[in-house]
């Protein structure tokens, strides 16, 4: 998942929660930092969109690919 995808999942699932979401919540599971500062300490962005995923009871079906562009017709 590249960041651009991390940031589109996030907007999909949160909507204008997304911001106090990444900025506010508290992941223990990221050695208790928040989203913003795990991307800023260099975390992957699959895993910290798991970790929020799992944090904030996302259906499993949207967790997994969340964030990506359509395939582009050939």
């Amino acid at each position: 998942m590249r960041r651009s995808e991390f940031e589109r999942a996030v907007s999909d699932e949160f909507g204008a929660r997304g911001g106090p979401v990444l900025n506010d919540l508290v992941l223990t599971s990221l050695g208790d930092r928040t989203a913003s500062e795990a991307m800023e300490a260099g975390l992957p962005p699959k895993d910290i969109w798991l970790a929020l995923c799992v944090e904030m009871d996302v259906a499993p079906e949207r967790r997994y690919g969340a964030g990506r562009l359509e395939p582009k017709g050939r």
